[in-house]
């Protein structure tokens, strides 16, 4: 007798799970109408900005710089945005921005140090920052007697900008006894200054020796009379009073 044959089964296919993709398909909805709830509610604004550190850049100024406002979006803007845009204003050194959810903007700045001052044209003071920018002073902000007055400079001086730079370098403690720069340029020495000091001397140097013949000059203040210093290729002190003040009379001359 034949071999009867068994037929072969079909193996069952599993069926596509549609009811995971409904449900994937619906939750996707679900997250983009809450995203566009979020985006369109108060949540999603900018609710406050506080800026923090500030004396002569004002703070409407670092606003505006900002690109910032109240009620627009709080992810419309990333913080090195920010930070990138106040950066461009030369008396600022350093930024920080702090975005605090909801609708908090917290950004502090630091400004460059102030290295001297200087009178304006119109009688204000100005503060010189170490980047070489020159601040009016505001009338609430108390002036820093240890620093010196830069007088008979043009604001379109680069050499302005590069003694801003060395003062901004010298330790304070070395500083605090000169009291007036002015520039004394000659064919020898283009960067040449003229400083005084309220100990009444008269030193004569270069922006680009000021650095390193400055603790020289606190030397000679400490030690020796008013005089006259001269810092340049070779150091040489001479009071203003000699010693033997009979030697420098003329021959012949009474007393």
């Amino acid at each position: 007798m034949p071999k009867s044959q068994i037929p072969v089964l079909k193996k069952n296919r599993p069926k596509r799970n549609t009811s995971r993709k409904i449900v994937f398909i619906l939750l996707l909805l679900f997250i983009v109408l809450l995203a566009v709830l979020f985006f369109r509610s108060s949540m999603s604004r900018i609710s406050a900005i506080e800026i923090t550190g500030n004396v002569y850049t004002t703070t409407s100024e670092l606003l505006e710089k900002s690109g910032l406002k109240e009620g627009e979006q709080f992810f419309g803007t990333t913080s090195a945005d920010v930070i990138e845009r106040l950066k461009t204003i030369k008396a600022i050194s350093t930024v920080t921005v702090d975005k605090q959810f909801p609708g908090t903007i917290l950004i502090k700045v630091q400004e460059y140090p102030t290295v001297a001052y200087e009178l304006g044209s119109d009688g204000t003071l100005k503060a010189i920052l170490a980047s070489g920018t020159s601040l009016t002073v505001p009338a609430t902000i108390g002036v820093a007697v240890e620093k010196p007055i830069l007088t008979q400079w043009k604001a379109d001086d680069p050499l302005k900008a590069k003694l801003s730079e060395t003062l901004a370098k010298i330790p304070n403690e070395l500083t605090t006894d000169i009291s007036e720069i002015i520039p004394n340029p000659t064919p020898s020495f283009p960067d040449q200054i003229r400083i005084y000091t309220k100990s009444q001397f008269e030193v004569i140097t270069t922006v680009s020796l000021l650095s390193d013949k400055v603790e020289y000059l606190n030397q000679v203040i400490e030690t020796e009379r008013p005089g006259k210093i001269t810092m340049l290729e070779a150091d040489t002190y001479v009071p203003f009073i000699p010693d033997n003040p009979e030697e420098d009379a003329e021959p012949g001359a009474t007393p």
